[in-house]
Order: C-alpha cells, then structure tokens, then sequence
C-alpha cells in the first residue's frame, strides 16, 4: 500500500495534529518537502507534503493566506504541514480557514518533530513500497514463467496474469486475430480493438501504446511481442487504473516470456524455411518418396492428405515487370501482400494444428495447404478482403481502409490448385500458376483451377492483346458494313454459328441462301482468307466472341 496522510498522522513519533481536510487523509504521499518560498509551486511535481515554518509568508493575512493555499492545491499538493512554534507560536486563524476552505489537509508539527523526521518518515515508507513492489513482481515473474513451462503454455500465462493484474489480457497472433483471452469473456472486448492493433503492428517491434473506447470503462495497453521488422503478436491489458510497479513488472514479464514463445530464433525459421524449400524441389521433380523422407514430423503430415499448392504475387507486379522488362515477381523481395497472406495461413493453421509449407520465390510465395482446411480458407479471406479493398478504392471518393498498412497499399493474385497427392505434385504448380495467370488477367485476387478447367475458354479473350488482334482482323468488314453495302459481320457470324449451314444461316437472317453465299465470297475476298480452312474459321469465330462484349454486336 502507499504511504498516505493517515500513515504519518497515525505515526507516534511524529505527532502530528490535523487542523483542516480530515476527509482526505488517505491520499498517497509521494514525497516530504520543505520550503519558504513564497511561490514553491515551479518545484512542486504534484503529490508531495510541503512542510513551511512560514518564514516570508504572512500566515495572519486573510487574502495572502488563501492565495498561498489555492495555488499549492492547485499544483497538486496533497497537504501542508506547518511547525509550531518557530515563527508562529500557533498556527493561524486565517491559514486553517483557507486550508479548509480548499480541502486542503493541513498539519500542526510540533516544535521536537524536525522536518527531517517527517522527510525520512516518507523515505522510508517510499522505499519500503518500492521494495514490496519489487518483490511483487518477481514474484510474479517467477509464477509467470512457471505459467509459460506448463502444458497450457500461453493460456495459462494470460490467466495468471489476469488474475495478478485484477484485470483482463488477450494475445493476438501475427495476423491480428485473438487466440487467446482471460477471463474468457475478455475475447469479446479484445476483438473490438482489432484497428489499434492492426495500427501497432504497422510499428517495428518492440512498440506499445495506451487506447481506449467508447464502450469500454477500462485502461488498455498494447504491447508489440518480436524482436524483428514485424511483430509476431501483440498483448493487450485492461486494468481500472494504470499500472503500478509490480504490475508493470509482470507486464514486462509477460511480454518477455510469450516474445520468446512466439518468436522463434532467426536460425530456427531460415532451418524450416530450407527444409520446406527442399520439400518442394523435391516434389516438383517426382521425387515423392525423398520429399516424405525429408518432410519428416514436420511437413509429413502434409503429404499423407490431400493438399493444394498455392503461387501468389502482389497484382501490381504485371506493371512493376513492364516497366523493367523482367517477368513477374522475379528478384524482388516479397512484399507487405504477400507477409499478410503468410501470416493470415500460419495464424489459421497454428490454431487448429495444420502444417503449411510456405517458401518465398524472389516476388511470390509458393504455399502447400490442406484441403478443405483453415489455412486455404484463411488464403481465401485474405483474398476476398483484398479484392473488397480495391474494389472500394477503385470506385469515386473510395478510401484506402486499415489494409493497406498491412499490405503496403497492394492487392495480390493467388492462384489455387486442384486437390493433389505427393505424386502430381508438379502438375498441381503448374495449374496453381494458370490460375495465377488468369487472375491476373481478370483483375481478380483468387482463381481456383476447378474455375478456370470448369469454365468456358471465352473470359480468357477478355485481354487487351486479344482484342487488339481480333479488331484488326475484324476491321475490313465493319469498313465495308459502315458503307451500306451489305452486312458482313452479322452474316459471317450467323453462318459460323450454323457451322457453315447455308439453309439455316440463311434463315436466321431472313436472305436468301444465294445472298449468303455472295457474302461469304466478299468475306474471303476482303480478308484474304478461305473459310475452308478450320483454323480461318476458329480465328474469326474468336475475333467475333472477343470484340461482341465491347460492341454490343
């Protein structure tokens, strides 16, 4: 407990009587302090007694006595200790009335109480409280730790601290997402302040900062856990009132422990991240069985299910590798898209116990996933939110949201595979990487390769190549058809949709079968071309579909 007012009074070798503000002996007493000047306030810190003899105050005087009292109160000043019998034989009249007329506690120091006795009286109590803190939080350290060590691991931490807090803590993982909370019904109030923590996040570990809401009535402090550029989690801590020594120090414990819990060594991650590697040069040279034996406990489980191999790349990268002339995503370091993505599977997988396989490939990530589990559902929400993300910013006055800390202000393709084994592991990358291809072209954050083989070929047209190539090819007879001297197109179009069938092309366009074929030969002419020959056929049927959309044909 701190030292207050009360304690010194109740203290018998100081004597001390209380002349004014009885009902607010219990406030803290920060420190004892002795000064004559008129004006002490431009030393005063806040909380301290300050113990006068009134050497160059005149005590007696109504008007000086209450502006001497408002403005020490005013500093912060928890009470004044007057000695008696030094220049005044009593304690004025005039400054007990101003002192109970601020609430300001005011104390007769008998003439044997030095002010010095008073002083170390604080000291020691000070010192005294300092050391119980101490002892608290090492204490606490030492509970904490134990927590850390047990089977619940982290879970168990949070609820001794909780508890030794009087409050509530949560822990988030890289992706922003609570995995844990005590009470239990702390989660509810964590999730509420995902934007502060997203705002953290964007910060270098360590980094920490005060927030608070609306809704709730406590003081919650977060704290970045990593060592690293990013940080690998936050804690958050709620408490009535801010944190005092021993609680700090148990924060500070707390902090240090789930740091080393969720921070892996450096050496540790580039170990896993060689070994995945290998795992998937292995797999993408039909090597199966020497992938299994090198996945080990680690990735093994991965490979005796169905998995789905992911390629992402940030969507900018088409524009990025024009502008240099290289492929895209080739040697550059993964950006702020693709860590998100990363830390959104492993946080999902982490907790329902899944293996993922991720490996950075200069600009992209090439991921291996269970089937139908919580990290593919976590790289499809990552996605989703993305893609909502542009969509909102393309459209007028749209604004970039709290994302775009986290990606770096990109979007990302990712292209997903089909359910695989270990043995068509290469022929899943390959159509990961159509998928990839295909999102791209379609502006789109996720293909899956079912959509793209289940489809039909004519999005793919939807190309600025294509259309190029099909409007020049197409150009000659929207010429000929703007002078009036027949309809070209459309008859070209309603005889290929007949598959060359004079009779009913002839039909659809309501001319005689004779007229049609007149046309075809114009076709040919202008073009150049004989409709004869398949490829002809197929060239121009494509040309028509592509161009149709923009047309309105």
């Amino acid at each position: 407990m701190p030292h207050t007012l009360a304690s010194l009074v109740n203290h018998t070798a100081l004597k001390l009587t209380v002349l004014a503000g009885e009902e607010r002996l219990d406030v803290p007493v920060r420190w004892a302090h002795a000064s004559e000047l008129i004006d002490p306030v431009p030393y005063m810190e806040g909380g301290e007694l300050l113990l006068i003899t009134a050497l160059k105050l005149d005590a007696e005087d109504t008007e000086a006595a209450r502006r001497y009292v408002r403005r020490v109160a005013e500093a912060g000043v928890v009470g004044l200790g007057f000695a008696v019998g030094v220049n005044y034989e009593d304690v004025p009249d005039a400054l007990v009335a101003a002192a109970r007329e601020q609430g300001l506690p005011l104390l007769a120091v008998p003439r044997r109480t030095p002010f010095i006795a008073i002083s170390k009286a604080v000291s020691a109590a000070v010192a005294a409280d300092q050391y119980r803190a101490v002892t608290a939080g090492f204490e606490a350290q030492r509970e904490l730790t134990r927590a850390a060590l047990s089977p619940e691991g982290p879970a168990e931490l949070l609820a001794r601290l909780a508890a030794h807090l009087d409050g509530w803590v949560a822990l988030y993982d890289a992706s922003g997402a609570v995995v844990a909370a005590a009470p239990e019904w702390a989660a509810r109030r964590a999730a509420r302040l995902a934007e502060d923590v997203a705002r953290l996040r964007e910060r270098p570990a360590p980094a920490s900062s005060v927030v608070s809401d609306a809704e709730g009535d406590d003081r919650v402090e977060l704290q970045s856990l990593g060592t690293g550029r990013r940080a690998r989690g936050v804690l958050a801590v709620g408490t009535g009132a801010p944190l005092g020594t021993a609680g700090r120090y148990a924060v500070h414990s707390a902090v240090a422990l789930l740091t080393l819990t969720t921070e892996r060594s450096r050496a540790l991650q580039d170990a896993e991240q060689r070994l995945g590697a290998a795992v998937l040069k292995m797999l993408l040279a039909g090597e199966p069985d020497h992938a299994r034996a090198v996945a080990g406990r680690l990735y093994g489980g991965l490979l005796d299910a169905p998995f789905r191999v992911v390629v992402a790349e940030p969507a900018v990268a088409d524009e990025q590798a024009a502008a240099s002339g290289a492929s895209p995503g080739a040697g550059r370091a993964a950006p702020a898209v693709l860590d998100g993505l990363s830390d959104a599977m492993d946080s999902a997988a982490a907790r329902t116990g899944e293996a993922v396989l991720a490996v950075p490939d200069g600009g992209r990530l090439i991921v291996l996933v269970a089937d139908g589990g919580a990290a593919a559902d976590a790289c499809a929400a990552y996605a989703a939110e993305i893609e909502a993300r542009t969509s909102a910013q393309a459209r007028p006055g749209g604004r970039s949201g709290r994302a775009d800390a986290v990606t770096g202000g990109q979007g990302v393709a990712v292209g997903l595979s089909a359910p695989t084994g270990p043995m068509a592991a290469a022929n899943a990358y390959r159509q990961a990487e159509q998928a990839l291809s295909v999102a791209r072209r379609r502006g789109r954050a996720l293909v899956e390769h079912e959509d793209v083989a289940a489809g039909s070929v004519l999005p793919l047209l939807a190309d600025d190549a294509v259309r190029a190539f099909a409007d020049g090819l197409l150009r000659a007879l929207r010429e000929h058809d703007a002078t009036g001297r027949g309809d070209l197109v459309a008859s070209l179009r309603a005889w290929l949709a007949r598959h060359g069938q004079w009779d009913a092309a002839a039909a659809d366009l309501g001319v005689h079968r004779h007229t049609l074929r007149y046309r075809m030969r114009r076709v040919e002419e202008i073009l150049g071309r004989s409709l004869d020959d398949a490829d002809v056929r197929m060239e121009l049927w494509l040309a028509l579909k592509a161009t149709s959309a923009g047309r309105g044909d």
